[in-house]
């Protein structure tokens, strides 16, 4: 099936797997004409994480004005067009549904191809706003829910070679930033604490050596938690910006050591950081200047800042992939809250 039969290749994209509502119109797979993104942060602060059910009903009040004001910034017509693309997991069931809803009804309603997106493959692919990605590649996805290593061969093929077997990066962050007292999300808090204090309390390094790409960040919650409430028992004060430079120093030392290992041992041309934490700048730094060091020749992509985090733009992008391998949907389309990237 031709998709793009029309004078400009323009996909509209629908993101809403989780806290923030986004849709956006990208031409070509790396021009991004609008990316409107409603987020719901303050909403969930308050409950110190994401209540699934605030935020499929922010996305139920959000989706028409973030469809209406993608178009109108975009500047083009429904008529324009070629499909829509939507993310349909993993996520958040409730919040999936919404997009999911929206998306399938856009395109019944203007006979529009429907593009089914993994959310992890789209923040891969946010890379392309920055240069087109070259294969083979490898992928570090670190987020608040995912911490994967993400081989691919080709365009559009992914292969997990590592996964983290507990918590998330992204959550470890999240769980340590309520133990200090910060708002959530706390991760660029952490970060920003990180680059005053120092790594005095040298906290674990899990299966930093293990010959495998798995990840493991639990244990280093608990040896965080347990140590403020150690000293907390004894009346002990101790330095929140050493504590956050301490936790970061782990978790960054690990996920470098074992990206940098995976790159050299799978000869890739490219290594793309995406995700939330990927706009952390101690990992932005210390990954760019390893690389640098012991492979020279692989390129290191990050996402610009305001496209690590969840947007339509980066499904967008990711969507054309997806229609170069024939991969359409109907509208018996279902949300996969724990779809697996690849599959």
């Amino acid at each position: 099936m031709e998709i793009f039969t029309k004078e400009r290749r323009l996909v509209l994209a629908i993101e809403s797997s989780c806290d923030e509502t986004s849709v956006a119109v990208v031409e070509d797979g790396n021009k991004i004409l609008s990316n409107i993104v409603a987020s719901q942060v303050l909403s969930h602060q308050r409950f110190g994480g994401v209540v699934p059910e605030v935020a499929s009903r922010h996305h139920v009040e959000q989706i028409i004005s973030c469809l209406d004001e993608a178009l109108v910034e975009a500047k083009v017509t429904v008529e324009e067009l070629s499909a829509v693309a939507v993310t349909e997991g993993p996520g958040l069931v409730g919040a999936l549904l919404i997009g999911l809803s929206a998306a399938k009804a856009f395109a019944f309603a203007n006979g529009l191809p429907l593009i089914p997106v993994n959310h992890m493959a789209g923040h891969i692919y946010a890379a392309r706003f920055v240069e087109e990605m070259q294969f083979p590649l490898m992928a570090l996805l670190v987020s608040g829910g995912h911490t994967e290593l993400v081989y691919m061969p080709a365009d559009g093929e992914f292969e997990i070679i590592g996964e983290t077997r507990d918590d998330a990066a992204g959550e470890a962050y999240d769980k340590v930033g309520r133990v200090l007292g910060l708002k959530y999300p706390s991760g660029k808090e952490i970060d920003e604490m990180a680059h005053i204090g120092q790594d005095v309390y040298h906290f674990p390094r899990a299966m930093i050596k293990e010959d495998h790409y798995d990840f493991s960040f639990s244990g280093l919650k608990s040896s965080f938690i347990n140590r403020v409430h150690n000293a907390e028992q004894k009346g002990e004060e101790l330095s929140k910006v050493d504590l956050a430079a301490s936790f970061q120093a782990s978790v960054v030392e690990v996920l470098v050591n074992k990206t940098v290992r995976a790159c050299q041992n799978f000869e890739v041309k490219q290594l793309i950081v995406a995700g939330g934490v990927a706009a952390n700048q101690g990992l932005r730094n210390a990954m760019t200047e390893t690389m640098q060091q012991q492979l020279p020749d692989v390129k290191v992509i990050f996402p610009p800042l305001k496209l690590c985090g969840d947007n339509a733009a980066m499904i967008g992008s990711a969507a054309f992939a997806a229609i170069s391998k024939e991969q359409t949907a109907d509208m018996y389309l279902n949300a996969t809250p724990s779809l697996i990237l690849g599959e």
